[in-house]
């Protein structure tokens, strides 16, 4: 009777780690992911923690579409959502980390420029790879192109990796507004993007405190399990 208690509670225990799994916006791509698409809904904000604006919104489609040696080959669509009351912005790069760590990067179409290692402005700090309107030094932005208000762009870009990687994980994606008016006080920002369509591409990543809870639930049971067995020997 004890054990099937105990059964009944572990199992109470993966449940609820299984229904409250958190999704990290992260996602892995192999190469059985060819054609395979993952699409991102993006808000804004402006300054270090700054509170998210109304109004100042975006969206990206990355699409697998091949992988050559250390290579792994991307098409993007990138559109400017922002709606009322913004009144005027442009979209000057998206960025976004990989695992593992990049090597270099291309980039054609909309966002041709390319930038390793720098800083993503309004707290953000330190991205793997940006993708750019313009020639600059950094992610910031400058120039007067990108995006303006329900622009698409489409291009491909190519990530490079210092040996053959099994699968590669895109994570931390983020885009930088400018030239943004209707919003008082606010001409630039960035914003931060959530998973809104796998499209089947790639796999989620579960939080790991999520794993971890299930994983000490089966190690109580097991030892329950274990116990019963002794008592009854």
């Amino acid at each position: 009777m004890r054990l099937n208690r105990s059964i009944a509670s572990l199992a109470a225990i993966a449940s609820f780690a299984f229904a409250g799994t958190a999704l990290a916006d992260s996602m892995t791509f192999g190469a059985g992911d060819i054609n395979k698409s993952v699409t991102l809904t993006y808000n804004g904000y402006s300054g270090n923690g700054g509170a998210t604006i109304g109004g100042l919104t975006g969206s990206t489609t990355f699409t697998l579409t091949g992988v050559s040696g250390n290579t792994y080959n991307f098409n993007y669509s990138v559109t400017n959502t922002s709606a009322t009351p913004v009144t005027e912005s442009r979209i000057s790069s998206f960025a976004f980390n990989t695992d593992p760590t990049i090597a270099s990067a291309t980039s054609t179409g909309a966002f041709s420029q390319t930038t390793l290692n720098s800083n993503y402005p309004n707290g953000i700090g330190t991205v793997d790879v940006c993708f750019k309107d313009a020639t600059t030094g950094s992610c910031a932005g400058g120039g007067g192109g990108g995006l303006t208000l329900g622009q698409t762009g489409t291009g491909a870009f190519s990530l490079s990796f210092s040996s053959p990687a099994t699968a590669v994980t895109l994570s931390d994606f983020f885009v930088r507004y400018q030239s943004i008016a209707g919003i008082p006080g606010i001409s630039s920002a960035s914003g931060a993007g959530t998973i809104s369509s796998p499209s089947g591409s790639g796999t989620k990543v579960p939080e790991p405190g999520m794993l971890g809870l299930f994983g000490l639930g089966l190690a109580g049971l097991a030892l329950a399990r274990r116990r019963q067995v002794l008592r009854r020997a």
